[in-house]
């Protein structure tokens, strides 16, 4: 019953959060990056985080402390991105905040000592620098992502699902529920968008996951369940580098922004990319060898971006 309630308040929020953001011109205007043709009403991921912050009240008690308060700490980057959403403002601002949240989350997890590859161990002092520098990527690189109708949502429903299922977390359901709750509304043609106070926050919350249990190879477990954001992102970056590109101008070479360019519809992306999880999803649950998943993993998504460079040349 509680679940159900939390997919209903999610629903009302957005719908409130749409009507407020109409009313008040609180926009998404297209522009020549834009994969939407009229303006729309942003900022519906604060529904998702409100959701979720009251799961995560309620459900105190069978979460640890460190992990408790290291999620409170996504709450500057909500605010920074919430008035980005409605004023813009500038990245460096928007970084020095990430990076507040990101350093105070790692103190209250109490740091990466080390991290379990399986078939290495990787401990030190250095490990801390390596996820904080992660987890600031893994916080812009969902926003980057967020580009198309469904798409973060579908993935948060995902990647909490997996957090559920595969470490046992109840934060992992709430998730799920609070990103289905908007995708009612954020499907293809969207009525509203989650924003950069939506995206953002949901990745630095995956963040927070990752690094919050480095051990028994549970990295890779995150490395599946993220795959096609940070692997679409990462590789889309280095290309535009070897490309002599600047890499802090904004651009349209993703691989899901290129699907949508050679033709297909946001919801065959979206159904596409929900397709593939599932499948990998699958393997994980099943497969003991994680390692094996994962080199799949990585092959799937190399041809994958393959095939999209004939349909879309990365130009």
């Amino acid at each position: 019953m509680f679940y159900i309630g939390l997919f209903v308040l999610s629903v009302l929020l957005t719908y409130a959060i749409k009507a407020y953001a109409n009313k008040k011109a609180i926009l998404d205007i297209p522009n020549e990056r834009s994969s939407h043709d009229k303006p729309t009403p942003r900022g519906g991921g604060l529904a998702i985080i409100i959701v979720f912050y009251i799961g995560l009240i309620y459900l105190y008690d069978t979460i640890d402390s460190e992990l408790f308060y290291a999620l409170l700490c996504g709450i500057p980057i909500v605010i920074i991105s919430l008035i980005d959403d409605i004023f813009t403002l500038s990245s460096k601002v928007r970084l020095v905040v990430q990076g507040i949240s990101v350093g105070t989350a790692l103190y209250f997890l109490g740091g990466v000592s080390s991290i379990d590859f399986i078939l290495f161990t990787l401990d030190g002092f250095w490990l801390n620098i390596l996820a904080f520098i992660t987890m600031i990527w893994i916080t812009n690189l969902y926003n980057f992502l967020d580009g198309i109708d469904g798409y973060a949502g579908s993935e948060a429903v995902i990647v909490g699902l997996g957090l559920f299922f595969f470490f046992n977390n109840p934060l992992g359901l709430v998730i799920a529920i609070a990103s289905l709750g908007f995708l009612v509304f954020n499907w293809h043609k969207a009525s509203i968008f989650m924003g950069d106070v939506g995206s953002a926050w949901l990745g630095f919350v995956f963040s927070v996951f990752v690094f919050a249990d480095t051990g028994q190879g549970n990295i890779y477990i995150w490395f599946i369940l993220l795959s096609i954001f940070w692997f679409d992102a990462t590789l889309t970056l280095l290309r535009r580098y070897l490309n002599d590109e600047s890499i802090t101008q904004a651009h349209k070479k993703h691989s899901y922004q290129r699907l949508v360019q050679s033709g297909w519809s946001h919801s065959k992306v979206v159904l596409s990319s929900i397709a593939f999880n599932i499948i990998f999803f699958v393997l994980l649950y099943f497969m003991e060898n994680v390692l094996i998943v994962f080199a799949l993993n990585m092959a799937s998504l190399f041809v994958i971006v393959k095939l999209i460079d004939r349909k879309k040349s990365f130009i």
